[in-house]
């Protein structure tokens, strides 16, 4: 059957967790166009049925030195501590459990002295801004927050749907690429964030250093880049965008750095990450609080709550890969032995594809979509050999974790 997005034609689930080699691996976010030519996906091993991010959990808790981990990031720490009281590192975040735990452990248990920055979200929820607040009330940090054009962050917004079926684009480009334009600006050459994306599913070799791969942060040429899943000169042409109003979406010249020793540090190389821990961490902190309700389309109420168009864009994964944010959820939690695989496939059965209806109309109004207009990029958005279109029933997926798909 015809395949989108690059992806591989055989669906398999992992043996261990509810996620199949549909997930995608991370990507340059400024390379992604509809096509995602060159895309790499979860290696299931076919040996043994199961999935490189099981096998990362297995090496965490097997293999790991957490204690000589911790003398490494000591010696980095060292390294760049500042003698003046200048800030010595910097912490992306908007004060969700991953950035108040990176920020507060630097800070508190380590001695330095972190500049948080945020690149806040198109649509904050209560809830969220609250937790933001206290991340740097309540927890005590210097914060620079970035607000963008709003005009281009909607415009980018509705076009990343329209393109790419990708409501999330705008963000992640502003969560990866800010950090190095500011380290850069304030001479502060070492950034943490909080773990590893092959905790989750990269290539398993991704969790061999600490460091981010630069081809995620910087460029060469404009040519290269993609917003939306549109070149820079058709941005320009179509909607006469000037480079000045799109060039804080771009990743940070190569050319920049030549001079400057940027290091981009996963703070879970060195601490083991978990993040119902990060969570309780956080509570304790910052007084974080989780959602007053369960997230739609998962089981949990802590995990990316700030953003109001989060659970539209694990909705979209959901069309996409066959794969929603409880499959995402559930498998997390199996790695850290607080679910088992039946449990896990349970809570996909129930949840998985929930339609986020709670702030669905705001968002639509607030990007000026027609709200039938994405109900139809998603059918059109739909890969054949995941999806079938029964008529009487709607869509529904060819194959599933629990094995009750159309084809199984």
């Amino acid at each position: 059957m015809d395949t989108f997005f690059n992806l591989p034609e055989k669906v398999v689930f992992c043996k261990k967790c509810v996620l199949s080699n549909q997930r995608p691996s991370s990507i340059p976010e400024f390379k992604h166009t509809k096509n995602r030519p060159g895309a790499k996906y979860l290696n299931i091993d076919p040996l043994t049925g199961i999935c490189d991010a099981c096998k990362v959990a297995e090496i965490k808790n097997i293999n790991i030195d957490w204690e000589q981990r911790e003398k490494e990031l000591l010696k980095v720490l060292d390294k760049h501590r500042s003698k003046n009281k200048d800030y010595d590192c910097i912490v992306p975040g908007s004060g969700g459990k991953d950035s108040v735990l990176a920020s507060h452990i630097l800070k508190y248990k380590y001695g330095m002295n972190p500049l948080t920055i945020t690149w806040p979200p198109i649509l904050y929820t209560d809830y969220g801004y609250k937790n933001f607040r206290n991340w740097i009330e309540i927890g005590g940090f210097d914060n620079l927050t970035f607000n963008q054009n709003g005009r281009v962050m909607k415009l980018l917004t509705k076009l990343s749907i329209q393109n790419l079926l990708h409501p999330f684009q705008t963000f992640i480009l502003g969560q990866k690429n800010l950090a190095p334009k500011i380290a850069n600006k304030f001479n502060i050459p070492l950034v943490f964030y909080g773990e590893s994306e092959a905790e989750y599913g990269n290539p398993i070799a991704d969790h061999n250093s600490s460091l981010r791969k630069n081809e995620f942060y910087t460029y060469k040429n404009i040519k290269d880049l993609y917003l939306a899943g549109c070149s820079i000169g058709y941005l320009e042409e179509k909607f006469g965008l000037s480079l000045k109003d799109l060039s804080i979406f771009f990743p940070i010249e190569k050319k920049s750095l030549e001079n400057f020793d940027l290091n981009i540090h996963y703070l879970g190389y060195y601490i083991k990450w978990i993040p119902q821990e990060a969570y309780y961490y956080a509570v304790e902190n910052s007084s974080f609080k989780a959602r007053p309700f369960r997230t739609e389309g998962t089981y949990s109420k802590y995990n990316s709550i700030d953003d109001k168009i989060d659970d539209l864009h694990y909705y979209t994964t959901f069309v996409k890969y066959g794969l929603g944010r409880t499959s995402y959820d559930a498998s997390q939690e199996i790695r850290n032995k607080h679910l088992n695989l039946n449990e896990g496939k349970l809570l996909v059965k129930k949840y998985d594809g929930e339609f986020p209806e709670r702030y669905f109309d705001e968002i639509m109004d607030y990007i000026e979509m027609d709200k039938n207009e994405f109900h139809r990029l998603c059918d059109e958005f739909r890969s054949p050999h995941l999806w079938v279109n029964t008529n009487k029933d709607g869509y529904k997926l060819r194959h599933t974790v629990n094995e009750d798909g159309e084809n199984d």
